[in-house]
């Protein structure tokens, strides 16, 4: 029996309509990961191996649950002598590295408050981020001389006291810099579970996310420490992890889609974990780790299965492989087409913000519909409406909402930090809006829009950059592509289409026009692209999101819309 199954009602369902009904998360008093489930785990199977690494030098690290349990310990023993207390809060910018998982695990020991980041962060982001969030440490990589970036936001953050150093092949940083390695291996192996004045509870901050800003400053998105058992539905029913397999997310340590998919859910359910701590993204080599450890569930956001299908994926031996699941963004159907065709695996899709865990899933028993997000998840009250909180009828485009007022579900956040009007703007009568459009059908699959800013209207229709994204994909010149709405006088906005060509094509105005008929005979014509524009890549967020406000933002400092179709 997986230990999540100690915190539902019921673990075994025969239907969709059978968990929506009857699967309930039960939150004990006072839960705390660290020592409720690392812990346990390690007393249960301590022999049990927890996370598999390896990067692109050839080194590997195997762990147990009993490794973890005494790394985080010493990790919490470590900080907590530098002067790491309760409340505190600690930036880790960790990539892929080991150390991540110790540090973050020590944190929990002693509630103070972690803060994940990406080594993509510059001087003044960090700045930032040190000040909105009072970062007392940070722990970071040694790569691309990160260190610079955070010696030199310290000059103009007071609340930084502490820098340590883990991981990576870098420059060792010098000064007033610790080693957290050196550090934890000589720390106390044991670290009792606070009490009294330092007792952790449910509603104190564990995490604390920024939010990747696909447009303005980025949110700071709390989470409590009951926030992990949200992923109970994450991994145990829509990654379907099993006991003894070997997960794998690709997802980067700076950004909540790690929790998702790297430590919370998948321990519940008493699967390993596989990390590659990659320094860039091969398609090749990464289908070389899925064969050669011989994964048994695996998650990426559409982006890198994309990459992945343009390669000979039949060459490589994944039969180990059960699920694939994906999110990040809408899934374009040909992709789903294609990743079938090389693995005989159907993808299943979700929908989720950093805010809260997996609102609308694609669950095992369901019928899969290429590009539907799926059916909302048990213990969220989720509902599309217009503007008037009107439910929509099927095929209606509205807003995805969340109904709270029944009380704050598991896995949500409590808000955004010291900023009570923005919190107010999105959750209020009892409804936390999501800020994405989506309609359903008439079987109750949802289906994926776009965000309300990303939505084009045009000659009084309604367009989301989704559908005419996912009608360009299904030609095999189109690698990646965004579309956004460019002014028109005449029609209010006009589709623009902004595109990466695959391999062995070459951008011409043939090509553009035989996009645009491409379009026209996949989708609704009127929803064709007028403009088309050719280039290398995709301005994208450091998470790896399309930043097509961007795109918007290039078009109107150039003054115009870029190159006219017919």
């Amino acid at each position: 029996m997986a230990l999540y199954e100690e915190y539902v009602n019921r673990s075994e369902f025969s239907s969709y309509e059978d968990m929506k009904a009857n699967l309930r998360i039960n939150i004990p008093e006072d839960f705390n990961f660290a020592y409720d489930v690392v812990d346990r785990l390690a007393q249960r199977k301590p022999d049990a191996r927890a996370m598999v690494w390896c990067d692109d030098t050839g080194l590997e690290r195997v762990f147990t649950f009993r490794d973890v349990s005494e790394l985080s310990m010493r990790a919490a023993s470590y900080f907590y002598s530098l002067g790491i207390r309760k409340g505190d809060s600690v930036m880790l910018v960790l990539k892929r590295h080991y150390q991540f998982w110790a540090a973050i695990l020590g944190l929990h020991r002693i509630g103070a408050v972690t803060v994940p980041a990406t080594h993509l962060l510059t001087a003044k982001d960090l700045e930032y981020r040190f000040g909105r969030a009072d970062v007392k440490a940070i722990v970071c990589t040694t790569d691309h001389e990160f260190y610079k970036q955070a010696d030199a936001a310290q000059k103009t953050s007071p609340t930084l006291k502490l820098k340590l150093f883990a991981g990576g092949y870098g420059q060792r940083p010098g000064g007033d810099w610790l080693d957290f390695d050196e550090g934890i291996a000589a720390a106390s192996p044991h670290f009792p579970r606070p009490s009294g004045d330092e007792a952790i509870h449910n509603d104190d901050t564990m995490l604390l996310y920024f939010t990747s800003g696909t447009s303005g400053y980025p949110k700071m998105v709390v989470h409590d420490f009951a926030y992990p058992l949200g992923h109970i539905i994450t991994a145990g029913y829509w990654h379907s992890v099993k006991e003894g397999g070997l997960h794998m997310t690709v997802a980067e340590t700076g950004w909540a889609k790690a929790v998702w998919g790297k430590l919370y859910g998948q321990w519940l359910g008493e699967t390993a974990i596989f990390v590659y701590d990659m320094e860039k993204f091969d398609p090749n080599r990464l289908l070389q780790k899925m064969q050669d450890y011989r994964l048994t569930t695996f998650c990426s956001p559409p982006t890198m299965y994309r990459f992945m299908m343009k390669e000979d994926m039949k060459s490589y031996d994944l039969s180990s492989l059960r699920e694939l699941t994906v999110a990040g963004e809408a899934l374009n159907p040909e992709v789903f087409n294609q990743i079938r065709a090389a693995t005989g695996i159907e993808m299943r899709e979700c929908y989720g913000q950093t805010e809260v865990v997996a609102l609308v899933c694609t669950f095992p028993w369901m019928k899969k519909k290429p590009g539907s997000m799926g059916k909302p998840s048990p213990c969220y009250d989720v509902d599309i409406v217009d503007s008037d909180m009107r439910p929509c009828y099927p095929g209606e485009v509205g807003e995805i909402v969340v109904n709270t007022s029944a009380g704050r579900p598991a896995g949500m956040f409590k808000g955004y930090y010291r900023d009570d009007e923005l919190t107010a703007e999105v959750w209020h009568d009892g409804f936390y809006h999501t800020g994405d459009l989506a309609y359903r059908d008439e079987d109750g699959y949802y289906w994926y829009v776009g965000r309300k800013d990303d939505v084009i209207k045009s000659s009084g229709y309604r367009i989301g950059p989704f559908e005419v994204e996912s009608a360009l994909m299904t030609h095999p010149a189109v690698l990646e592509c965004a579309i956004t709405g460019v002014p028109d006088e005449l029609r209010g906005q006009v589709v623009k289409a902004t595109i990466v060509l695959a391999r062995g094509y070459t951008a011409s105005d043939g090509l553009r026009k035989e996009l645009q008929n491409h379009v026209k005979k996949n989708t609704a014509p009127y929803k064709y692209p007028r403009v088309v524009e050719f280039v290398d890549e995709l301005p994208k967020t450091i998470s790896g999101k399309i930043r097509r406000v961007e795109i918007r933002e290039r078009d109107r400092d150039k003054g115009g819309p870029g190159h006219e179709g017919s």
